[in-house]
């Protein structure tokens, strides 16, 4: 037996991940998850949903940014957790009659995509305090106004720390010697 509350909330999970299904392939793509890792993908997502949400009309008012962000995340823990079993085969295995375990460990340019923001994590924390939220929701992928909003500021002042902010994030990221190249991070 179904209870009414159940199926109206597995709808509304499902309806947000058909509405949001191109920007959750995105990310498995950007992260070079196929097959059962997608799948894994998108349940985490579901689960994720489910639990900071828990009723039908929040889950639907769900904000393309906060589903974005909760994908990132959700990916970032899959990867992490096939490095951790590749790490736990290759100790099994120290002989070199290690296993091909290819299609279960993450790419290299995924775990430099994860290297690289934990570098720009520890870079924000020494820019100024009262700029670091702003930065931290920016690269999170919120606008200006939505910033403005949650914090309850003006846009103005937020465009004004934002750029003083990515100005100190840029000069931070440079004395660890990572600068922009067009639109991408080089080392």
């Amino acid at each position: 037996m179904t209870l009414p509350g159940r199926d109206a909330l597995s709808a509304a999970l499902e309806r947000v991940l058909e509405r949001f299904g191109a920007r959750l392939r995105f990310v498995a793509s950007r992260y070079h998850l196929r097959g059962d890792d997608l799948d894994e993908l998108l349940q985490q997502v579901r689960l994720r949903l489910w639990q900071a949400q828990q009723q039908p009309d929040a889950i639907e008012a769900t904000p393309a940014s906060y589903v974005y962000r909760t994908a990132v995340t959700a990916a970032l823990d899959l990867i992490r957790r096939k490095q951790a079993r590749h790490e736990v085969l290759a100790a099994d295995h120290e002989d070199g009659d290690m296993p091909d375990v290819a299609t279960g460990t993450p790419s290299d340019r995924a775990l430099g995509e994860t290297e690289l923001a934990r570098i720009v994590a520890a870079a924000i924390d020494t820019i100024v305090e009262s700029r670091r939220p702003v930065v931290r929701m920016y690269l999170a992928g919120y606008k200006p106004d939505e910033i403005a909003g949650a914090l309850g500021w003006t846009t103005m002042k937020v465009r004004n720390l934002l750029y003083r902010g990515l100005t100190d994030l840029r000069e931070a990221l440079a004395q660890r010697g990572i600068t922009a190249a067009g639109d991408t991070w080089t080392n």
